[in-house]
């Protein structure tokens, strides 16, 4: 593994804001000065493959990076913000009812956050 891969794993096991490849360049440039956003994202790429990191991709927003500890996630509808949730292991569960093993699942639930359920409502008024 190269430094890069260290350094950029180490952000990404350390941080729970599910930070975008851009964020993870900018926290990388503080140690290394010279390195270049490309080898962020091959090092990024090649961390998801090895299944290191895990990428959530939200439509309309960039990926963002996350420690591979199991855990979900509520991603706000309108504002795309990330949170963290814990719901158990639900893979016996969803064996069951899919009647085939499961290698692995990434659940996404949507919701409205606080600030966009204020929002709503200001604008309603």
């Amino acid at each position: 593994m190269t430094k890069y891969a260290r350094k950029i794993l180490e952000i990404v096991e350390l941080s729970y804001s599910h930070m975008t490849a851009e964020q993870i360049f900018a926290a990388l440039r503080q140690t290394y000065p010279k390195v270049v956003l490309a080898t962020v994202y091959n090092n990024l790429n090649r961390l998801w493959e090895e299944g290191r990191v895990r990428k959530i991709s939200v439509e309309g927003m960039p990926d963002r990076y996350d420690r591979t500890q199991r855990h979900d996630h509520l991603v706000c509808k309108k504002c795309g913000r990330l949170l963290d949730v814990d719901l158990g292991d639900l893979t016996a569960q969803l064996e069951k009812k899919a009647g085939i093993p499961i290698l692995a699942y990434d659940l996404k639930l949507l919701y409205l956050c606080e600030d966009c359920r204020n929002k709503s409502q200001q604008k309603g008024m």
